[in-house]
């Protein structure tokens, strides 16, 4: 890892199954296998059910469930077909357990399958420090779908499954136990409880329609409940709270909305919206995965698409880097664009450093001047970000590592 990382709250979850021993007693006859994200055993006297299996750690989840009952795993259910809910299968999977799915988890791990080398690009980029290797883990065979709800009894225990698309995936499922007022969210708002919601992720996934996202979480709030166990492990306790907290989520999402389509209508363009909207002292919500920034231009790509009106040259395949080496020929050289970059920098302006570099590395990928500027640009921009946010520190932090590793091969 580079020396400059730092250390966002998400990153504690993902490894917090490295730590665990046994598994912990969340609720009655209820038990938390920890991994990137968590797996529940609820245990009844006719066998028991699995909550979604982890990534890798379908074997550890094995053994700790085998210390806490011998009965056998009748079903196991998935909130959600992202690879870390579903990479243990196998481990866990008895003969005789029935896989209980929501019916669109087909087509998204149909995308998901055809993108595959794409998104493990991209995912190792951000993750692969973290979580290793990700590929060949996303073999699932549901053998009962359901469209709008399921429910089954075991035990004496009822459980209730209930679709809430757009969460994070379009086959996202809530488990309500309504006997224990228990609900299983997995990644529903996810990976933080109470932060924004991440409507587009950067590294890549369709985006999340927001309008569905609030209906699906009407139906959380309708069923006002005692307890909540999310996919990180997080235990959210207490009718109150978790209905108050709710009713924040819900107008503060909201509130993005209307204040992303007032800006539209009012003739702003995205990246004005993007840094004027904040939202409001008392709607405040953690950034530590989504942020404001991009749930605004999320919402807005999401209703009007990826045209901004801002330039002819955005409907054709010509990027900005075919004129990279015209610009550096006009400004008589790399040089100038570099040492106005370091000005920037030097001004507490990463962005528009970056900017300028960007056309010196598209013309030119080795100049070593542009690199170390590069680097410098990306440190204080790591330096500015605030540290909670898991998916812009890991970026940058990749961005630097990619670049100390090029500039270092110059050296040779």
């Amino acid at each position: 890892m580079s020396t400059t990382e730092t250390h966002p709250p998400l990153l504690d979850r993902v490894l917090a199954g490295e730590r665990q021993q046994e598994a912990t007693r969340v609720g009655e006859g209820i038990y938390l296998s920890e991994d990137v994200s968590s797996s529940y055993l609820v245990t009844t006297r006719e066998g028991n059910v699995v909550i979604n299996t982890g990534l890798k750690g379908g074997p550890r989840h094995k053994a700790f469930y085998a210390k806490v009952s011998a009965a056998p795993l009748k079903f196991i259910i998935l909130t959600q077909s992202h690879i870390d809910h579903i990479g243990g299968i196998a481990a866990l999977r008895e003969p005789d357990t029935e896989i209980i799915a929501q019916k669109h988890i087909h087509a998204q791990l149909w995308y998901q399958s055809k993108l595959q080398p794409f998104f493990t690009r991209r995912t190792h980029q951000l993750w692969r420090r973290f979580v290793g290797d990700l590929d060949g883990l996303r073999d699932v065979k549901p053998d009962v779908l359901f469209d709008d709800s399921y429910a089954f009894e075991l035990g004496g225990r009822r459980f209730e499954l209930y679709a809430a698309p757009w969460g994070e995936t379009e086959d996202s499922c809530i488990v309500w136990l309504p006997q224990d007022r228990t609900l299983f969210v997995g990644n529903f708002w996810g990976p933080v409880y109470m932060s924004v919601p991440y409507f587009s992720t950067i590294r890549g996934d369709k985006i999340r329609p927001v309008y569905a996202f609030l209906q699906s979480l009407d139906r959380i709030i309708a069923l006002k409940p005692d307890l909540i166990l999310t996919g990180h492990g997080e235990r959210i306790e207490g009718a109150e709270r978790i209905a108050a907290d709710l009713a924040k989520l819900r107008a503060a999402v909201s509130w993005l909305v209307e204040e992303t389509f007032a800006g539209m209508n009012g003739g702003k363009d995205v990246h004005t919206l993007m840094a004027e909207i904040k939202l409001p002292e008392h709607l405040r919500l953690r950034e530590a995965h989504g942020s404001v920034r991009w749930a605004v231009r999320a919402i807005w790509e999401q209703h009007v698409g990826w045209f901004h009106y801002d330039a002819t040259t955005s409907l054709y395949e010509v990027p900005a880097a075919r004129v990279a080496p015209d610009l550096i020929e006009l400004a008589g050289g790399s040089g100038p664009l570099v040492a106005r970059a370091h000005a920037h920098i030097a001004s507490g302006k990463p962005l528009e450093a970056l900017h300028l570099l960007n056309v010196v590395l598209a013309a030119s990928p080795d100049d070593r001047d542009a690199l170390e500027a590069n680097l410098a640009a990306h440190r204080l921009l790591l330096s500015l970000a605030s540290g909670e946010n898991f998916s812009e520190v890991s970026w940058l932090e990749s961005q630097i590592q990619d670049t100390e590793d090029r500039v270092k091969r110059l050296a040779v």
